[in-house]
This record gives structure tokens, sequence and C-alpha cells, in this order.
């Protein structure tokens, strides 16, 4: 969820569009970037119902996880190729729709397989096989050589793994009694590393985990009275990154003609929670959504009062994920500190 994702990602397109425009735009992960496709699953993981999306065009829960737009859909748009990522799952695509792009992402996924179960969300390995069955559908609209030239200078994007130690590991029972956390972060990172593998795109950014501890959501459960940003959780987000800078640059070198940018939004968002007036916003600790301490997805609801009078002054809208003049601005603060590295 909040690995936020958050990502924007903008910052890598110097390196991943080259002197090319991207025909398409195709998105794996979690619910930072899930524009609608957990409305048709049985999961509890949903907000395809107000207050979601009450900055969304016409006011329309669809299924991301925000007041307004999010990061799959800044990356469209940025790319030139549509102002919103549609969800594969659930909606009437047209051929333009599919050649251009859409997201596989399920809120609640994880690359740990126990992640996705636990609240029966599409796994990785799930929304790999949609990918799978879409690559053939590209192909029947714009013919074989046309749609592997497609599905090749595609950007892809991956942005999951912050349930995986936020819910998974440090919630419920399942993994902690049995594998220490750095166990537990080298289990993950392979799992994300043979995802890449089999995902056999050319064009792929990466995004860290976020602060995990400074969520809201973990600030209530593991940050005491206080509600201060949890440390484990924290060291947890900062192990998994280290070590996935390493796998992607070994991947990197063993591939060459692939380019794999690896999105670091751990620090510009720490620095905007702890900062929050420098970028404009006077609240970092709690989102909109009733208390803003714990309320998301099915406990963001109709009937769940918004307690801030203007969004855009808050860098959260639930109790995990972002609002969407965050995710903008985060989309900005990385655009100009990738760009030259390209």
């Amino acid at each position: 969820m909040v690995a936020l994702a958050v990502l924007l990602l903008a910052g890598f397109l110097p390196g991943l569009i080259c002197e090319r425009r991207a025909p398409a735009l195709i998105v794996f992960g979690d619910s930072i970037v899930d524009t609608g496709n957990n409305n048709l699953l049985p999961t509890f993981i949903k907000s395809n119902f107000p207050p979601y999306g009450q900055d969304f065009v016409g006011r329309e829960p669809t299924g991301r996880f925000s007041n307004g737009k999010i990061p799959s859909d800044f990356l469209a748009s940025l790319l030139g190729i549509k102002e919103y990522l549609p969800p594969y799952l659930g909606t009437k695509l047209s051929p333009e729709d599919l050649l251009t792009g859409v997201s596989f992402a399920s809120g609640g996924n994880g690359f740990d397989p126990l992640t996705s179960r636990l609240v029966s969300a599409l796994s990785i390995k799930d929304q790999l096989k949609l990918f799978k069955e879409y690559s053939y559908k590209v192909k029947a609209i714009a013919g074989a050589e046309q749609g592997e030239s497609i599905l090749s200078e595609a950007v892809y994007i991956v942005c999951t793994g912050t349930d995986d130690i936020a819910n998974t590991y440090f919630t419920t029972p399942f993994r902690q009694p049995f594998m220490d956390l750095p166990s537990y972060i080298q289990m993950t990172t392979r799992l994300a590393s043979a995802f890449l593998v089999s995902l056999g795109a050319r064009r792929i950014g990466f995004v860290s985990l976020p602060p995990i501890g400074c969520i809201p959501s973990q600030r209530t459960l593991g940050g005491g009275v206080e509600r201060d940003c949890e440390p484990r959780r924290n060291e947890a987000a900062e192990m998994f990154n280290s070590e996935m800078t390493e796998l992607l640059n070994s991947l990197s070198a063993k591939y060459p003609g692939s380019r794999i940018v690896f999105l670091d939004i751990y620090s510009p968002l720490l620095d905007m929670i702890k900062h929050p007036q420098s970028y404009g916003f006077i609240e970092s600790r709690r989102g909109c959504c009733g208390t803003g301490t714990i309320e998301a997805a099915s406990l963001c609801n109709p009937l769940t009062p918004i307690t801030c009078l203007d969004d855009a002054k808050y860098l959260f809208w639930d109790s995990y994920h972002l609002t969407q003049r965050a995710y903008q601005l985060l989309n900005d603060i990385l655009g100009r500190r990738y760009n030259n590295q390209f």
C-alpha cells in the first residue's frame, strides 16, 4: 500500500523511454497502483465507495485508494499515453485501452504469497498470469510483430512489498515466530528478483519501499501512546531497499539490454513526513478519513466522516495511502532527482 509509492515514478522516464515515447504503461503491484482490479475480487481490501474518489472525475469511487488520481495515472499522463490507467479486470477495455497499457495491481498484494492469500488479493503470480493473457490480446489486436514491439518498448512498473512487512510480518502470527527479520527480507527480495526475471521486460521501474514505520496506521499499531514512527518497520524497509538495490544491479549486469531503475521514494517521503510545512502540508501523522489513525479500505467508508477541511493540506488520505496532491508532489520531486542520471 504505501510502499508507497509511491511513487512517483516520473523520475526514471529519461532512462526508460530514451528518444522514443513509450507506447504503453504496464503496472504490477499493490493498492498504491491498483486502479480498480480489487473491485471484482472477494476481498475486504476495496475502495470503490465514498469517500474514496471524492476529488476524482465526477467524484467517482473507482477503486483507487485515494481521494483522486494515483501514481499509475500520473505516470500514464506524463508519458503522454493517456490520462488514466485502467484496471485489467472489471472494465470493458477497448483495443486502444489494451494497446496503451493497464494495471494488474491488487490492493493487499505482496511478494510473499501468503500476503495476498490472507486478504484474497491477486498474488504476484496471478498478476503475471493475467499479463500473459493480456499479451496474447495485444498481439491479436496489433498483429504478432507490432504487438511484440509494443510489449518490448512499454514501460513496466513494479510497486509492492509494503504489505509483506506491515501486515504479514509484523501484524500476523504466521511469519515472525519462524523467521527473523533478515531471513524474511531475504525471502521477499529473492521472490522480487525472480518475478522481474520471469517478467522478461526491457524497461522496468522498481519502486522502493517507503518509511513504513511512519505510515499513520503503523504509528498506531507500533508507535506507542505518542504514535511515533516505529523504528523496526523502518529498519525493515531500509533493509529491503538495500538488498533490492544490489539485486537490481546484478540483474542489470546480467541482462545488459534491459533498463532496471530503482526508484527511491523512502528518502523524499520521509522528509515530507518530518517536514510537512516545507511542502505545504499541515498534517503528516494522520489521514483525512475518520480519525486518520487506523481507517483504510473498508474501514474508510460512506459512514466514516472526513475530518480534514482541505485534503490538499494533508499528506495522507487514509491511514495507509497518500492524497492526490501528495502523490503528484512526490512525482515531481523524483522527476527532478532522477532526470540527470540517464
